[in-house]
């Protein structure tokens, strides 16, 4: 077998020229002790933490592969949890920028997010219909709530009641009594897509948006149930007791609620309120303190709007009467006998409406202690812009604080290219051309353009060549970041432009269906002494098609224009007459590699799963990169006809791609607004390495499409098992089966070694297994105890439900001896209850387990009491030492207002003194 060829492989080094992703929500953070200056932003994988103020990245959370889709910080501020693409959700610490905890469960992205008003749980809404409600504190899943029929929109929790209500876009809104885990209503009041939905007014008004311009607004009444000793009958007695109620309104709940016997809520709709938008809400969301309501649709106006607090109604409504009274007094008639009620507009008002520059995709509200109301916009191009409204004018009107928009381009960038010496990268869009430092990734020049398609570095660094969809070729000169010539090129678009090898002057090809040869010369113009570079064109070539690529070869003699009837036609430079290797990449997915000699095709390989976009080959070499609409880049052998390697990170259409001269950086960009810089490794690649863990990739993708694992005698109801089996809880589970071996193995070598101990009559060395000593000496048993620790919290109930049941019994002996110690009950009673719940059948109808599990009912409830006495004991004691130093506080508080107090007097007499002795 001869020597296998080494390729160097290519890491991803950076990503830049990213403000915002548009996919995910825009969220206030606190960070540094200050709320309304800092906002979280989705970035492709990661969120970006801004500085509104600088207009500075500050933090990034930095993800894995998948794309962000949701945020929602914390209520004590020092947590962000993150929604991804795959359903996955990660916790990360604002403090520390780490992820502390993951939660797996969605099979698709999750769409909403929200923590309880304590932060202790948090729940989650998904494309794939379900809800799942998560304990932040003990990092696990606790149930799934399954009855949307379409993806769920917004999750809300109650903060009096223990409820849920989540909206999807099956138009139906549902109530849930989390203690139950049941969807005790439903609201069917909608003819669309709910997207939105906030709760008001201290959560007895609930308002959601749907796809016309109504804001429908519905009243909720929570039924007390009625607690009586006497009475064990009473939980059937939900509804009012009262029969006075009118009856039309009592038919419309009839109609909204499935089971008017099980009503915990009563929902009626009080009214509408209609947005000047015409088309869906996007977005619906209100402050944190619910005094203020936002939204907006697919356009770029936010309309804002107050909610009246009880005392600022009862003084309206109190305003109200006194006039209705004298407008009766006038008329000389007796005070009118009707009520006075005030309308929905006058308890929700309008304030005003917020005009970004380009379409909203999210926002986010933060009411500032000095009364000033701070609004965030993540627009549609890239930008993010900050507003404040100040609440005191007689018409408030929104002021634009600040714009981010230094980091990236408004549009796709269309074009890429790289300086000669390696360390400038040029990107342009429809609407500029930028500089960027390779090694910091900082934009050094931003020049406004024309819609750029094609670019390159004339030599020497100093200018570049941009050709534009008008057909137009724009010289820039980079050190005074001006433009200095634009010459009319062809009468199409600009498609391709290349630099000849003998750096002289350079070739175009356009819409016009003609490649055009340009020389660098130096003019002078009339108004100045020094020359200044332009360019003049020397000759054409007229063609039948439009051209769509044009590349030289690089010993200069061939030069390959590609055209659109899907042609490559090759040319002699010198003679321009029809005539080693060339590859060409085309939108049937295929890249096909030509010998030039006689013109036939080598190989056609199946490169991408969408059209290719660019190819490159590197300098001095026969590897090159595609990339393709399908969001990969990928690297190719010319000689071996193979793949080498697939650079994944873009999660939309990768446009273009650019390599340095010396081939050890490719820069790429994207529809999702990012470009990402890749660098050549020192570290070699084997291709079967690479193959398998390909292979390897795939097997654990599939692993997690696989059907779930069902609890025995379980039917699929509304509720089910917040986690899902993937390839880490398959791992866990090996680890602890693993372990239960190494443990019977072990006892088994103990039982022989006392019997060889019995027959020699005296003490034998017994061999340690090298893995206990590993651990430091301990007992197998412990050592279970040690695997089953590290399992995630997260993870543990997925990793037991593939345990196989042969392991059980083992376990339940090691758990009865582990509680008997009194280490880790809390850990070891979930584990136990569970494995309990999904082999009760098993484990009862085994006559070896009687008395394994009489004993675990008597050590268990023994450790648990005493575990709950220490917790009370504990608490007590907190809230003692509290009252301790609250009462401190306060004497302190009041000693420091008399020292204040003396200090003032003594300023003002010494002032006084001051003033006698200048008079």
């Amino acid at each position: 077998m001869g020597l296998t060829r080494q390729y160097l492989r290519y890491e991803p080094a950076a990503l830049f020229g990213l403000v915002a992703s548009a996919r995910g929500s825009v969220a206030f953070v606190a960070l540094r002790g200050e709320r309304g200056r800092y906002v979280a932003v989705p970035g492709c994988e990661h969120v970006f933490v801004w500085d509104t103020r600088k207009g500075e990245k500050v933090l990034i959370l930095k993800g894995l592969k998948q794309e962000v889709s949701c945020l929602c910080p914390s209520p004590d501020g020092l947590h962000l949890a993150v929604g991804y693409e795959d359903g996955s959700i990660r916790v990360f610490n604002l403090l520390s920028g780490e992820a502390s905890i993951t939660f797996n469960g969605h099979r698709a992205a999750v769409t909403a997010l929200q923590y309880d008003h304590l932060g202790g749980r948090l729940v989650s809404g998904s494309k794939d219909t379900e809800v799942i409600v998560w304990d932040v504190i003990n990092e696990s899943g606790l149930y799934r709530l399954r009855g949307h029929k379409d993806a769920v929109t917004q999750v809300l929790f109650l903060k009096e009641k223990n409820l849920l209500v989540t909206s999807g876009k099956d138009t139906l809104v549902k109530w849930w009594d989390l203690d139950t885990q049941h969807c005790f209503k439903t609201l069917v009041g909608h003819r669309t897509e709910v997207w939105g939905m906030a709760l008001l007014s201290k959560e007895k008004r609930l308002i959601t948006g749907s796809a016309d311009s109504e804001l429908r607004v519905w009243d909720l009444t929570y039924i007390q149930e009625v607690k009586d000793p006497d009475e064990p009958e009473s939980k059937k007695s939900k509804g009012p007791s009262p029969g006075t109620e009118e009856n039309t309104e009592e038919d419309e709940t009839l109609e909204l609620d499935e089971h008017p016997e099980e009503r915990i809520v009563k929902c009626s709709k009080v009214g509408s309120i209609v947005r000047e938008g015409r088309d869906r809400v996007v977005t619906l969301a209100t402050d944190r303190m619910g005094k203020f309501l936002a939204c907006h649709g697919t356009d770029a106006v936010l309309e804002v709007f107050i909610v009246l607090s009880e005392e600022e109604l009862q003084k309206k409504l109190e305003k109200k009467i006194k006039k209705a009274k004298k407008k009766a007094k006038q008329k000389s008639e007796e005070a009118p006998e009707r009520s006075v009620e005030l309308s929905l507009q006058e308890e929700i008002q309008r304030v005003t409406n917020v005009k970004a520059s380009s379409k909203i995709k999210s926002f986010d509200l933060i009411l500032s202690p000095k009364g000033e109301l701070k609004i965030v916009l993540l627009l549609q191009n890239n930008v993010i812009e900050s507003y404040n409204l100040d609440l005191s004018a007689q018409v408030p009107q929104a002021v634009r604080a600040s714009r981010i928009t230094i980091g990236g381009h408004r549009s796709d960038v269309r074009t890429l290219a790289f300086s000669s010496d390696n360390i400038a990268i040029l990107s342009a869009a429809a609407e500029s051309v930028k500089i960027w430092n390779r090694s910091t990734l900082q934009c050094i020049r931003t020049m406004d353009c024309e819609y750029a398609l094609c670019s390159l570095f004339v030599p020497g660094d100093r200018q570049v060549i941009v050709g534009t969809k008008t057909g137009k070729l724009q010289l820039y000169d980079l050190a005074s970041g001006s433009l200095m010539e634009t010459l009319n090129a062809h009468d199409g678009a600009v498609w391709s432009i290349a630099l000849s090898p003998d750096q002289r002057g350079f070739v175009t090809g356009g819409a016009d269906k003609c490649v055009k040869f340009w020389e660098f010369e130096l003019v002078k113009d009339e108004s100045s002494v020094q020359k200044r570079l332009s360019m003049k064109h020397v000759r054409i070539l007229q063609l039948d098609e439009d051209v769509l690529c044009v590349r030289y070869s690089p010993n200069q003699k061939l030069l390959a224009v590609s055209l659109l009837d899907c042609t490559v036609k090759i040319f002699y430079i010198d003679t321009l007459k029809d005539g080693t290797l060339i590859a060409t990449g085309s939108a049937d997915r295929n890249v096909k590699i030509w010998g030039l000699d006689f013109g036939d095709c080598h190989r056609s390989l199946f490169a991408h799963d969408d059209s290719v976009m660019y190819l490159q080959f590197v300098p001095k070499s026969h590897l090159f990169f595609t990339a393709g609409k399908d969001s990969k880049i990928k690297q190719w052998d010319a000689d071996k006809f193979e793949h080498i390697q697939t650079l994944e990170g873009h999660h939309q259409e990768v446009w273009c791609l650019a390599l340095s001269p010396n081939g050890d950086y490719v820069v790429s960009a994207s529809h999702d607004k990012s470009l990402r810089l890749w660098e050549r490794t020192r570290e070699p690649l084997i291709l079967e390495e690479e193959r398998e863990m390909q292979r390897e990739a795939e097997y654990e993708e599939s692993v997690a499409k696989e059907e779930q694992p069902v609890v025995p005698g379980e039917t699929q109801g509304e509720t089910g098992l917040a986690g899902k089996k993937t390839i880490e809880t398959i791992k866990a589970a090996e680890r602890i089966m693993e372990a239960i071996e190494l443990y019977r193995e072990e006892m088994a070598k103990l039982k022989e070694h006392n019997a060889i101990c019995k027959a020699a009559g005296k003490e034998v060395p017994f061999p340690v297994n090298p893995i206990l000593r590993a651990y430091g000496n301990i007992t197998p048993s412990a050592y279970v105890l040690e695997v089953f620790k590290k399992v995630k919290s997260s993870e543990l109930e997925e990793s037991l439900l593939v345990l196989p049941f042969s392991y059980v019994p083992d376990l339940l002996r090691l758990f009865n001896e582990y509680i008997h110690l009194g280490s880790d009950v809390e850990l070891l009673c979930r584990a136990l209850l569970f494995l309990l719940k999904i082999h009760f059948g098993q484990i009862t109808g085994n006559h070896m387990l009687v008395t394994v599990i009489e004993d675990l009912k008597k050590t268990t409830i023994s450790r648990v009491s005493e575990a709950r006495d220490v917790l009370g004991f504990n608490m007590a004691g907190l809230q003692f030492l509290k009252r301790e130093i609250e009462a401190k506080d306060e004497v302190t508080f009041f000693a420091d207002a008399t020292e204040r107090f003396e200090e003032k007097k003594r300023k003002r007499k010494k002032k006084e003194k001051m003033v006698l002795a200048v008079l």
